[in-house]
């Protein structure tokens, strides 16, 4: 990641209301993040912070080489020259937004269980559009073999989900780690949500239960996962969407499918899948779905518009030149 990255219209307004502004985005991409089957990634894009955020983490991580070299010199320069007024906002809004919403997020999951699965699925159902979005489409043409991996990707993850989508009892300290270092890649990539992953392992409600209950032990093995995570993927993720796009994003799509399974609405207390439940529970179960799938399908609608206006409004500022 370039440390001269191109600059975003919003690093154009005055410090205070960049920070101001920072601050509210990553609220919201902290809140977004707790839910399963909504994107931390699509949101940032939705909030025009994306490339920016994407930017931030490349030259942060950067930082590190010349400490490993020895070189105080170019280690604070670069240090300086982080993008602060995003990092410092952002990441405390975001680590406020989780404290502050663990607790009812846990609840909403443990005390209503099938209507939290029967939204969650809606939202991930809807989010694997959003992979599928980012191909290059004649690549879907001239490399019909993407389809298997498609195909792979979505096996795979419905059987990898059968044996782990049931609740974990007892935490361990390998285990969060793990989870953390998967999970918080999910943070980088629109329609890939990193909760989603932490309920298909089956983490989810213990570990926004270690939250809000403030168990250190294992939010301090979390971050310490999460950071790991950042560090070893972070540039693996832009080298495949660099260069294996196609590839990479299709995958991606077909293991979102795949992990459906660990959403499914109807399923007993070690994760079996049953048949759906017919009358008014049925029609509940699918009003919740609908709402979830509208509530995403919303998010993208206002993600391209945003899009295409800045698009607009950068040809009109070029022109104007």
């Amino acid at each position: 990641m370039s440390q001269h990255h191109r600059q975003s219209p919003a690093q154009s307004a005055p410090p205070v209301i960049d920070a101001v502004v920072n601050a509210l985005r990553g609220f919201l991409i902290g809140v977004v993040e707790l839910i399963p089957g909504v994107s931390g990634g699509t949101v940032a894009l939705v909030v025009g912070v994306y490339e920016r955020a994407l930017a931030a983490i490349g030259d942060a991580i950067g930082v590190v080489r010349p400490v490993a070299k020895g070189e105080g010199v170019q280690v604070s320069a670069r240090f300086r020259a982080l993008d602060w007024l995003l990092i410092l906002p952002a990441g405390a809004a975001m680590v406020f937004a989780v404290f502050a919403m663990a607790g009812p997020l846990t609840a909403f999951v443990t005390d209503y269980e099938q209507t939290a699965r029967s939204l969650f699925f809606g939202m991930v159902a809807v989010s694997v559009s959003v992979p599928l979005s980012m191909v290059y489409r004649p690549d879907l043409t001239s490399k019909p073999w993407v389809w298997l991996l498609f195909v792979l990707g979505a096996v795979l993850a419905f059987i990898g989900t059968g044996f782990t989508a049931a609740p974990v009892e007892q935490l361990n300290a390998p285990i969060v780690f793990f989870a953390a270092m998967v999970a918080v890649t999910a943070l980088m990539l629109p329609g890939l949500s990193g909760s989603f992953l932490l309920l298909a392992l089956g983490l989810y409600a213990p570990v926004m239960g270690a939250v809000a209950e403030r168990d250190w032990a294992v939010i301090g093995t979390f971050v310490a996962g999460a950071l790991l995570g950042v560090a070893l993927f972070a540039r693996v993720l832009r080298w495949l969407l660099d260069k294996h796009r196609t590839v990479a994003l299709v995958t991606m799509a077909g293991l979102m499918v795949g992990s459906l399974r660990a959403l499914w609405p109807w399923q007993d207390a070690d994760a079996n899948l049953l048949l759906p439940a017919s009358g008014a529970e049925l029609a509940i179960s699918l009003l919740w779905v609908a709402v979830g799938g509208a509530v995403v399908g919303l998010m993208l609608v206002a993600e391209r518009r945003l899009r295409h206006f800045s698009g607009t409004r950068h040809v009109i500022a070029e022109e104007a030149h």
